[in-house]
Formats: structure tokens, sequence, C-alpha cells
């Protein structure tokens, strides 16, 4: 936790609201040529030069998406970036610009908010996107983030969750279940701090699974890599929330079913061998973690060859008709009705 008790830490009410906005928005350079005014005024000023506007929101609170007894805040500030920059990837739009509204409680210095900014402008240097402006407040306890990031598209560049088509490809990226893997390692090792403060945590040999819970990576790599190949996804959406949900919103979306195959669903051998041990399937895991930040999406089969041979890019299943349901086939052929089991937020 952050704490006051060094004098050489500044307290956030000896440089005040306007001194803060000030010192978060001395690192701005604008590479976007719709961006017109940032930081520093009533509003942020774009012009989208004939485009179409894409807004998108994420709200993370403290004790409800993040823990500061592990979460280190230039990780946070990083994380609170990406995850609004992977909703705008999902609608196969390069995200722009970023706005980012932050409450802090009286425990919070100058030097612990500099420090999250430090993460939020390392990933909007990675993925292009420029801090434009966003809003303080003090909060009453704890630290609250909310993002709001910002993308420009011609119309037949979007791609929405309601365009899948029956038989098509349904595809995952990268990998599943880490980042619930890492979130399990993380809270096993407070409570065992908590027990005994004398012992120390033991992360070692777990450096995937950790980074993939408090430092997620949004795949503009893919979105890129499928332009270059001449495809564009007809239905498409981020995980965020686990794999079971986002394929019951495309299928709600679209107006379809799924036919999914349990043994198709990639998990990492780390993340696999981390779950075994707390008995945990990773099947499970892949389904109903969440924050992954992959990309799902459908594809016409004629798309198959342009893919196969793409080792980030796995076909799960296809998609079927709204009478046969959500089904999931496991390695022996037996079938079930898929149930999400993700994250729901007034749980």
């Amino acid at each position: 936790m952050i704490e006051e008790t060094n004098p050489e830490l500044t307290n956030l009410q000896q440089i005040g609201e306007f001194g803060l906005i000030e010192r978060i928005g001395q690192t701005k350079k604008f590479v976007h040529e719709q961006t017109i005014k940032g930081i520093g005024d009533d509003c942020a000023v774009t012009d989208p030069q004939g485009k179409k506007v894409l807004l998108s929101t994420d709200l993370l609170c403290e004790g409800v998406h993040f823990d500061l007894a592990y979460v280190p805040l230039k990780h946070l500030g990083y994380k609170a970036a990406v995850v609004n920059f992977s909703d705008m990837l999902a609608m196969n739009v390069k995200p722009a610009q970023l706005l980012m509204n932050i409450a802090l409680s009286a425990k919070f210095t100058v030097e612990a908010v500099d420090e999250l900014y430090k993460g939020i402008h390392a990933a909007c240097e990675k993925y292009g996107v420029e801090l434009i402006g966003g809003d303080t407040s003090s909060s009453i306890r704890g630290m609250v983030l909310s993002g709001t990031v910002i993308g420009y598209a011609d119309e037949e560049q979007i791609v929405y969750r309601s365009g899948a088509a029956e038989r098509e490809l349904l595809c995952v990226t990268g990998d599943l279940g880490a980042a619930y893997a890492g979130l399990r390692l993380l809270e096993r090792e407070k409570q065992i701090f908590k027990d005994n403060p004398a012992v120390q945590p033991d992360l070692s040999g777990n450096d995937y699974i950790l980074e993939r819970q408090l430092k997620p990576e949004a795949r503009i790599d893919i979105i890129t890599a499928l332009a270059e190949m001449g495809i564009k996804p007809t239905a498409m959406m981020d995980i965020s929330d686990g794999l079971a949900s986002e394929i019951g919103h495309i299928c709600k979306a679209s107006g379809l079913g799924a036919h999914i195959y349990l043994n198709r669903i990639p998990v990492d051998p780390s993340a696999a061998s981390f779950l075994e041990e707390l008995k945990v399937h990773p099947g499970v895991a892949a389904l109903n973690g969440g924050e992954d930040y992959e990309l799902l999406f459908t594809l016409k089969q004629s798309d198959y060859e342009k893919i196969s041979k793409s080792p980030d890019i796995t076909i799960i299943g296809y998609m079927s008709a709204a009478s046969e349901g959500i089904k999931i086939e496991t390695p022996d052929g037996r079938v079930s009705d898929l149930t999400a089991g993700g994250w729901n937020a007034f749980q």
C-alpha cells in the first residue's frame, strides 16, 4: 500500500488540482492528424476528416478490479490504458486518443500519481495513442480510473458483434486462462503473507502468468496481420469477461448458436501446470477466467487457408443455427450446453 511516511514525498494538496493536471500534461506530442488540441483547455479537439468516430470507456475501481497490495502503480496505469485500447481493437480499429479520469483518496502522494502515469504514458507510446485529457477528483476511499478511448475508421473497416453467419469459423488469438492463473497466484501469496508476515511471497517461475494479469497487452498486432492478409472478420470482440461469456455475446448479437471444441481452446503450458496444482481444469479457467484481452472473431470458411499457419490464431469451433444453442464438445465426444460463468460486475 502507499504510505505517506516518507518526508520526500509530495502531498497532493501541495500542488492542487491544476498543478496535478499541468504535471500530467507535461509529456504531450501529437502524431495523429485528427488531434487539434489536447490537455490544457476545457475540451480536447479532434477533426475526424470524414471518418467514423468510435468511442469506448472502461472503469477500474480499487477493491473491485485491482488490489494495490500486489499491483504496482506503473503496471496499473499501463493496464488501465490497454484495456481501453483492446475495446477499440475489437472493432477492427486502432485507438488514436485516450482520456483518463482519476479519483484519488488522501493516502496517495504526487509521486504515486507520477508512477501511475508512467504506466499510462508507456502504454500510449507503445500503441501510438495520445493522452489528450481527463478529469481529476478526490475520493473518499481508494482509487478509481476511468478511461475513454477514441478511434477513427471508414465504415467498411468497422467490425461489429452482429455480423457472423452460420458455418463460419470461430477463432481466438493467443492463449486463454493465464490471467486468471496469475490472479489466483497473487491472491494465494497475499493470504499467506496476511497469515504470516514473516513469510515472503514466492512468485518464482511464474513470470508469464503474472505478466498476463498485471501487464496485459492488446492485440494490435492481430489487427495489422489480418489487414495484411486481406481478411476482415465478420464479427469480433475482445475477451475480457471470459471466453464463454463473449461467445454468448456474439451469438446473441448475430442471432446464432455455436459449437466449440474444448481441446481446441489454447492454454499456455505454464498456466495449465499452475491451474492443475490448484485443481482447476485449464479449460474451465480459459472459458470463465477473464482478463485475457485476446480477440474472439468469426471468419468466412474461404479465409481458412490464409490463417491456417498463423501461430497466433486458433480455430476453436464454428457458428451454428440459433436453434442448436451454444454447445461445447469434450475430447471424448460428449456434447453439452456451454454456460457462461465469467466476470459479473454486480456479483
